[in-house]
């Protein structure tokens, strides 16, 4: 039996006078180029055996979005579970910050696919504040539960 991969990450909230906001990331890659709905998600990354799903998911964010995670109290949001079986960690922060000041991790594959070239992509091509209805309709479906839990603890 194999074990099921599993990632960690933090979502940033903060309030502003519209209502609370959060950060979220764009998947960079050919794969996501082209599409907003369901390709947003939680700046988070996967972490092996042996790693807290709270040291990896300050590692991701800094990974990921260039930055040193915030300091602050954090809030637990749990886990869910993604399509592809993937269980996902989250934490919930207060803290803001410039999306201009993010300078995204990369990473490399085969593109086009079967041609031998091997290019860089950014793991997060755009990252921005969202409305909780907004980020609803594009974050990854299994995510939304964390904007749900985060609406009910703010209140």
């Amino acid at each position: 039996m194999t074990t099921a991969r599993r990632s960690a990450g933090l979502l940033l909230f903060r309030h502003t006078d519209h209502g609370i906001e959060v950060l979220l990331g764009h998947m960079g890659g050919p794969f996501f180029a082209r599409r907003d709905a369901g390709a947003w998600t939680v700046p988070k990354g996967e972490y092996e055996p042996g790693e807290t799903a709270w040291d990896a998911a300050r590692r991701e964010f800094q990974e990921e979005l260039g930055l040193p995670p915030p300091d602050g109290g954090a809030l637990p949001l749990g886990e869910v579970r993604q399509t592809g079986g993937k269980i996902v960690t989250a934490w919930a922060i207060e803290a803001d910050l410039d999306p201009a000041t993010v300078v995204p991790g990369t990473f490399e594959m085969e593109w086009p696919p079967k041609s031998g070239r091997r290019q860089r992509f950014p793991e997060l091509d755009r990252v921005e504040w969202l409305g909780p209805d907004r980020a609803r309709e594009l974050i990854v479906k299994a995510q939304a539960e964390f904007l749900d839990r985060l609406v009910e603890h703010t209140g």
